[in-house]
């Protein structure tokens, strides 16, 4: 017989596909689902997640699901010692009154247990003493994925993590320099290598669907819709991020130097939106390579490509960003260069 309402209590972090097999099963015992989502009690350094991340990712997943009722808890679950249960379900349970009293639920609401929300290990609960608590609880079935691997290691399980966790926990890399630096191709190489999510420069692609493909009719007022579109290209690659990396071609920094080579000033909105729209990390590539004319370069003379890179270099001191520079002058070097500071940066890789 299926009951009126029941709850299910978890940190959620991350998110992954196990949690909505538990949520997917535990309503089809129930008329309404009430899914309380706490803090973690060990978040995951690397990641900076809150409840409202989570809330979001919950609120998506279940967007067609109007009997899932979503609640906000500020308090964790501490993690429960299964040897000394009965001691950790009395704390379990002044919490979860509580928690009973916002949700206005009756004494014989139903509290669905799984192996990461409750217990550490649901495996070492016995049934008698589950059976013994005051509060009624139903035992979901176990899923083939580990909670705790998962939240120790969110980029070994990539797979594992629900599509509307991944934007969260993608790191963005922004690859930058000045003209004929390489900057593209090696986009495109990163692209393919990690099968990664990826935003293109959106100052190339502006003067050609703005400017009608030259840089001719180039203007101040033009620079705040570039970071205007960058922003939104950005935010777009990370929703659907594909990889724990996603790749990002140029940046906020990148702009404003043309901008104050160009146009002789600094633009307030492509500042704020430096500030603001920061990658996790940026490699900078250095101007040795050969200049290339491609008909919308304009920098090609080794003192204006100096003096740019200076001005880029001066700009990132500005916003407290400190790239990662590679100076190889090879591009197959430049591209090894970049896959090891990836690998050791955002998937704990050595390539020794």
């Amino acid at each position: 017989m299926t009951d009126e309402i029941g709850v299910l209590i978890s940190d959620f972090e991350p998110l992954h596909l196990g949690h909505l097999r538990h949520i997917m099963a535990a309503v089809g015992q129930v008329k309404t689902l009430h899914v309380v989502i706490t803090p973690s009690a060990h978040p995951h350094t690397d990641f900076a997640i809150t409840l409202q991340d989570k809330a979001r990712w919950l609120q998506m997943a279940c967007a067609d699901l109007p009997f899932v009722v979503l609640h906000l808890s500020q308090d964790p679950i501490p993690a429960y010692d299964t040897k000394a249960l009965p001691t950790s379900l009395s704390d379990y349970q002044t919490q979860i009154t509580d928690l009973y009293k916002t949700l206005e639920c009756p004494a014989e609401t139903p509290l669905y247990v799984t192996e990461d929300s409750i217990f550490a290990q649901l495996d070492d609960v016995h049934d008698k003493e589950i059976a013994t608590a005051a509060l009624p609880f139903v035992t979901l079935a176990k899923t083939d994925f580990d909670s705790l691997a998962i939240a120790a290691n969110p980029v070994a399980h990539w797979s594992t993590l629900h599509p509307e966790a991944r934007g969260d926990y993608t790191k963005t890399v922004a690859i930058v320099g000045g003209e004929s630096s390489g900057k593209t191709t090696l986009v495109h190489k990163l692209v393919n290598h990690y099968g990664a999510s990826y935003a293109l420069e959106m100052g190339r692609l502006y003067v050609g669907t703005d400017l009608g493909g030259s840089e001719l009719g180039l203007q101040y007022s033009d620079y705040a819709p570039i970071a205007l579109d960058h922003a939104e290209a950005m935010r777009a690659a990370t929703k659907e991020a594909l990889a724990p990396v996603t790749i990002i071609d140029t940046d906020f920094v990148t702009t404003q130097a043309f901008c104050e080579e160009y146009e002789g000033r600094t633009h307030p909105f492509v500042a704020a939106c430096a500030e603001t729209f920061r990658c996790d990390y940026t490699i900078m590539l250095d101007n040795n390579t050969p200049w290339v004319d491609d008909g919308m370069r304009s920098l090609g003379d080794p003192e204006a490509r100096g003096r740019f890179e200076g001005r880029l270099i001066e700009i990132f001191a500005r916003h407290n960003i400190t790239p990662h520079v590679i100076d190889e002058p090879d591009y197959d070097a430049r591209y090894q260069a970049a896959v090891a500071f990836i690998n050791a940066h955002i998937y704990q890789q050595n390539d020794d």
